[in-house]
């Protein structure tokens, strides 16, 4: 071996790259890099931050989206949708208190029954998937499919109607149906976002409940716990990240959702369900030619503004508590 060794020389050693070179190739990969991100940066660009700038231009002008110019008018926009016109603002005021009743409704009633629903689900030993995809089938199902279904089952004639007057609780039955009585629309409304709300924060929680020990909720049944309060003082604490994510979820969909309301009330009766989301929507594209499309603006800024807040405040108050 030592013999072969000598024959064959010193092996033959790899040179470094001279600076020129690696300069050379740390060139031709930043232009590869930058030819590949180039199409995203434009897209965005374009599509994101010179739409984000426009709108927010926009909401310091008066414009009906036809005419050659704006009317730069500052914040008097912003004044009219709060107190200053009694046109627009009375609208804004009612759609906010109707946003509030939501906001506070849906994340509450989300968490009561999704966390309830996953620790069934995830205690079930047989037909545990088929039963999570019955569960998760409203939210893959198509929206404004399942509207009309929902209308159609809560007409004056309806399934809900006929379900309560063969049970002897006729006394509880709407004859201008659910969705046309003031006093049962926003309520129905809210009913029917929480159902479309739950699958995402039931799979939330299923996914949470793997993640935690076992062997901790079975050393709080050995020393005694039942099923409660091993749910209530060990699985419910560790499951707070989760419970923060699923409100922010709700807030999310309650300030800026308004699909539900457009499709299946309008915000009627009466403006008893118009919400602030649909309220924008009606300023931007509802409005014919009045020049609304900056009050419209402003009133989207001011929700983005609102659910900023709301979101950093949730935070803030969950690393507290964790």
């Amino acid at each position: 071996m030592a013999v072969e060794t000598i024959a064959k020389g010193p092996s033959p050693t790899r040179r470094a790259p001279s600076p020129r070179r690696r300069r050379r190739y740390r060139r031709s990969d930043i232009a590869w890099g930058a030819a590949f991100v180039a199409p995203a940066v434009v897209l965005f660009a374009v599509m994101g931050a010179y739409t984000i700038g426009y709108g927010f231009s926009l909401s310091f002008a008066t414009w009906n989206g036809f005419a050659p110019t704006w009317r730069w008018v500052g914040l008097q926009n912003y004044a009219d949708l709060l107190w200053a016109d009694p046109r627009y603002s009375p609208r804004v005021q009612g759609a906010a208190r109707n946003t509030l009743w939501v906001m506070v409704a849906v994340p509450l009633l989300t968490v009561a029954v999704s966390f309830p629903l996953a620790v069934l689900l995830n205690s079930v030993r047989r037909l545990k998937g088929l039963l999570r995809s019955v569960y998760f089938l409203p939210q893959v199902t198509s929206g404004i499919a399942v509207y009309f279904a929902w209308m159609y089952v809560l007409q004056p004639d309806g399934a809900i109607n006929l379900l309560l007057r063969s049970v002897g609780l006729g006394s509880l039955q709407q004859p201008q149906g659910f969705l046309g009585n003031p006093s049962t629309a926003l309520p129905t409304l809210i009913v029917i976002t929480v159902w479309s709300s739950v699958p995402i924060a039931m799979m939330l929680y299923l996914a949470g409940l793997q993640t935690i020990d076992p062997n901790l909720v079975e050393a709080a049944r050995v020393d005694g716990a039942g099923s409660w309060h091993a749910t209530r003082h060990i699985v419910w604490p560790l499951l707070r990240p989760i419970t923060a994510i699923v409100v922010l979820l709700a807030v999310r969909d309650s300030l800026q959702g308004f699909q539900t309301f457009l499709v299946m009330t309008n915000g009627g009766p009466g403006n008893h369900t118009n919400v602030l989301g649909l309220e924008t929507y009606k300023l931007a594209f509802l409005s014919q030619l009045d020049p609304t499309l900056g009050l419209s603006s402003a009133l989207g800024w001011l929700l983005f503004l609102a659910a900023l807040i709301l979101a950093v405040v949730n935070l803030r108050a969950m690393r507290r508590l964790t």
